[in-house]
């Protein structure tokens, strides 16, 4: 079947709405926006954002003073991922074919032709400083030595020049600079025991500060304003990780900057200009953060102000801090970039990500909390259709990691999406999820199937209690561990679900285990532990591996995969798909030959989603 046929097709099946309204199209929900990741020029002159070309996102640029924008980059292959400012120059990361290998290209405001600045097969970067006050450079980790650690270099963007600055001895998973723009950090591990290394210049040799146990978590940010102290997130002698000054030369805590009763610290926003932490961020229910600094709390209560009912960040900002570029958005509204002027206090309008979705029309998503079966407090979301009663089909959407991951309220395009066809849409952050503190984290480890499927199935009955859920069309969906979990309630609680679908999930944790890139070796011993051994605990992982129970599975499946998935590789849809089909059981399978980890294509992701919308009209309608 064609692709158009195949999205024609699901359009068709879509239910009218209560107002006899026709409902939205997919690809309303999915396209790429014309304008998007705005960011501002160091001197203020110049916009840049990324906008569709030959179907891929690509750099343009724009005057701050006015005028048409101007294409710098003709990326045909794949989209570009991310990008900055430095001086003059854009700098942008993008792969290849999906397999994450990420090079850095650069390109002068003025257009020309992008050249790539780690033009090494086979090997990729890993940022390290973007900030550095030096026009000129950037500080990339790079692990074209040895695939499996990255070394430290600084790189000229004009000349392309990279400089060895810090040789990684086989151990260190991160760097940090000081605001000089010199290594003088590195976090070390051997997959149980972390170390945080120092040195006083960069030039001399590391030593070591503090070692701990993996479960004790010493994240440095930044140098203070100084470079003679860090300040790190540490939930060393607490369970919810904190904002603390950390003294290298006493290699203890200073002084507590700010802890939150119910949620981990995650990271701190900064003013260069002005050389000071603004503000600690943290999640409850929603994104929020303290503010630390009078002038920014005063800005954004100005911009609240002006955008009511929104959601507001400030995404860039100008090197002297008159110029900021603010996204305004919401559960109904992916967002509008905004361009404050703070000399005039004048708000002016960039873009509207999605003009073609009619806020109106969708569905607010709303926190929930319940008790696990264990008596361990969770929470999530629901986001129900408008106009509609219970009890609803739904779809239960498992977010990936599973760990330094959550499911957050704020715009969704898959839930939106779900909701303007009538489902409801159930988002658990089962134990193990980020920002609940140690012990939340801790009481995940060697649960996979277990203790966390089951905070699932929990949150499930719970919706289902309250009326609002029909218990005979559930569908289960999630991607990379999300697809695990997707396999696993399906394998091991079948009588929950009615169908599932499942995006580059491991299906045999044995197998899983023992195929992880080799950049990720370093953690191997800590997976081992949360997870399980794929030599000394076999037969735990056997035991909840779904490829080796396939014979459970009684529901429908929908399994896609990217073929050059670094991560997830796709000998573990493939035999997935055959131990079902095997069985003579309906198995839908997608294979996208130019992706890996998901699916970023536009056009790859509206045929997963035009089949998707297919399979669910066909099972829960």
């Amino acid at each position: 079947m064609s692709n158009i046929l195949l999205w024609l097709l699901a359009l068709t099946m879509a239910a009218p709405t209560a107002r006899g309204e026709q409902p939205i199209p997919l690809r309303d929900f999915f396209r790429n926006p014309e304008r998007d990741s705005f960011q501002i020029s160091p001197d203020g002159r110049t916009l840049a954002f990324l906008g569709p070309y030959r179907g891929k996102r690509n750099l343009f640029v724009q005057a701050v003073a006015g005028g048409p924008p101007t294409r710098l980059t003709s990326e045909t292959r794949r989209d570009i991922v991310d990008y900055f400012w430095k001086g003059d120059q854009l700098l942008y990361y993008r792969d290849l074919a999906g397999e994450e290998n990420y090079h850095l290209f650069a390109i002068g405001r003025a257009g020309g032709q992008a050249r790539d600045l780690t033009p090494f097969p086979k090997a990729r970067i890993l940022p390290i400083d973007t900030r550095t006050s030096d026009d000129r450079a950037v500080l990339m980790g790079i692990n074209r030595r040895d695939p499996s650690v990255f070394d430290a270099y600084h790189i000229d963007v004009v000349t392309r020049k990279l400089t060895l600055v810090a040789r990684n001895p086989g151990t260190v998973t991160n760097w940090l600079a000081d605001h000089a723009g010199r290594v003088r950090v590195g976090v070390s591990s051997d997959g149980v025991t972390s170390k945080l290394l120092y040195r006083d210049d960069d030039r001399g040799p590391f030593r070591t500060l503090v070692s701990t146990d993996f479960r004790e978590r010493l994240q440095p940010l930044l140098f203070t304003f100084d470079d003679r102290k860090l300040y790190v997130t540490s939930n060393v002698g607490r369970d919810l990780a904190a904002l603390v000054i950390f003294d290298p030369a006493t290699a203890k805590e200073e002084r507590v900057v700010f802890s939150h009763p119910e949620a981990d610290v995650q990271n701190v926003e900064v003013s260069e200009r002005r050389r000071m932490i603004t503000a600690a961020t943290f999640q409850t229910a929603r994104d929020e953060r303290k503010y630390l600094d009078a002038e920014d709390e005063a800005l954004h209560a100005r911009l609240v102000r002006a955008l009511p009912g929104y959601e507001i960040d400030v995404v860039s900002a100008s090197r002297d801090e008159t110029l900021h570029v603010v996204l305004a958005s919401s559960d109904r509204n992916p967002g509008t970039f905004y361009l404050y002027d703070r000399t005039k206090d004048a708000l002016t309008r960039l873009a509207e990500l999605a003009p073609w979705l009619p806020e109106a029309r969708l569905a607010p998503t709303k926190p929930l909390a319940f008790p696990a079966r264990d008596g361990l407090p969770l929470h999530g979301y629901l986001t129900v259709p408008l106009s509609k009663t219970g009890p609803l089909p739904a779809v239960v959407m498992v977010h990936g990691g599973p760990w330094d991951q959550r499911d957050s309220w704020g715009w969704n395009p898959e839930t939106q999406w779900l909701a303007s066809r009538g489902y409801a849409v159930l988002q658990v952050n089962f134990r193990g999820s980020s920002s609940y503190g140690r012990k939340f984290w801790e009481a995940s480890f060697k649960q996979f199937g277990r203790a966390m499927q089951d905070d699932i199935s929990d949150g499930v009955k719970h919706v289902i209690a309250s009326g609002m859920v029909d218990p005979k069309r559930i569908c289960i969906y999630g991607g990379s561990w999300g697809g695990y979990a997707t396999l696993a309630g399906l394998t091991f609680t079948p009588e929950l679900y009615a169908c599932g679908v499942e995006i580059c999930g491991m299906s045999n944790l044995v197998t899983w285990s023992k195929t992880a890139p080799v950049y990720a070796l370093p953690y191997l011993e800590m997976m081992h532990v949360m997870v399980g051994d794929p030599d000394k605990d076999r037969s735990l992982l056997e035991a909840v591996s779904p490829a080796l129970h396939a014979d459970r599975i009684r529901a429908p499946l929908f399994v896609a995969q990217g073929r050059n998935d670094p991560r997830v590789k796709i000998g573990e849809s493939d035999r997935m798909v055959a131990a079902l089909r095997k069985r003579g059981l309906e198995v839908d399978y997608m294979v996208k030959d130019d992706e890996g980890h998901g699916f970023a294509s536009e056009e790859n992701k509206l045929d997963f989603y035009a089949a998707m919308e297919q399979f669910l009209a066909k099972h829960l309608r």
